[in-house]
């Protein structure tokens, strides 16, 4: 079984589980962790015991998105390497490929199940949303806060999950929903109290279990093909193009400057304050990355 950095992989009976493991960071996104989800998903797939893959993260949250510590650092590097230029083509190239990681969870033959609790946001909505069951905790903070400045979502699920007019709501401001809201809305498929998470997330991915492989298969093959004919991966390129674009506007540039001179959280909180979500919440304080 091949051993990882940034996540815990265990079989247990039919289940694969997957399990985002940077807690320290809220299991912030690194160069590290999309590979490996990857690699993770192909393991399960290979398994012959395994008939549904459960994703979950460990500690105090799922995912609180891209690391910005790492990320804008290794960025201006690479810009101040290429003599100050952006190069779109080698953006494209190096986050498609967390594209292509995220979409294994999509293209897994084997469904995958996600439970969601603390935050969810950014970069770990890219991830999550390609799962093919999300539960929540009614609590949880999911949303997209680089559309504020310096970001797209690369995956491009919002608007086939939710449709035009809830996606463009949420895009267009970047706001936080609960778990209670997204599940209103369709962006999850339940909410529960965070004590009946775990139970809630085994017991339906239990329950899908039961089936033959060959039959989650077929099924899960056949709904996905409606998505891509409506040509989701045309709208990815789309989207993966214009979040390296959005990171080299003169406001994203500014931000990344900003937030490397003042640290990210100072740059996260100074993006967030007039929204009064995500980090600025007074009821749960903690700074997340995206």
């Amino acid at each position: 079984m091949t051993s990882f950095e940034t996540l815990a992989y265990i079989v247990d009976d039919r289940l694969a589980r997957i399990t985002l493991n940077r807690p320290e960071r809220l299991n912030a996104i690194n160069r590290a962790m999309p590979g490996e989800i990857q690699a993770a998903v192909a393991e399960a797939n290979r398994d012959a015991r395994v008939h549904v893959i459960v994703l979950r993260g460990a500690g105090r949250a799922f995912c609180a998105g891209y690391d910005l510590d790492w990320g804008t650092r290794v960025e201006s590097q690479a810009q101040d390497q290429a003599g100050g230029v952006w190069d779109p083509v080698q953006d494209l190239r190096v986050m498609g490929a967390n594209v292509k990681a995220y979409m294994s969870l999509w293209e897994s033959p084997k469904p995958v199940v996600a439970g969601i609790h603390g935050y969810c946001v950014g970069g770990g909505t890219d991830l999550v949303l390609c799962a093919d069951q999300i539960i929540a905790t009614d609590d949880v903070r999911f949303g997209y806060p680089p559309s504020r400045v310096w970001g797209t979502p690369t995956t491009a699920l919002w608007a086939y999950r939710v449709g035009l007019e809830r996606a463009k709501r949420l895009l267009l401001t970047g706001d936080a929903i609960d778990g209670k809201s997204a599940a209103a809305i369709g962006l999850v498929g339940k909410s529960v109290p965070a004590a009946q998470l775990d139970a809630e997330v085994d017991g339906l991915g239990r329950r899908m279990a039961l089936l033959p492989i060959n039959q989650l298969v077929m099924l899960k093959l056949l709904v996905n093909q409606t998505f891509e004919n409506m040509g989701l991966r045309t709208t990815q390129i789309i989207g993966t193009m214009f979040d390296g674009a959005a990171r080299h506007t003169p406001e994203g540039i500014a931000w990344r400057d900003a937030a490397m001179r003042d640290g990210f959280r100072a740059a996260v909180r100074q993006r967030d304050a007039p929204f009064g979500d995500y980090g600025e919440e007074k009821k749960n304080p903690v700074t997340s990355d995206e």
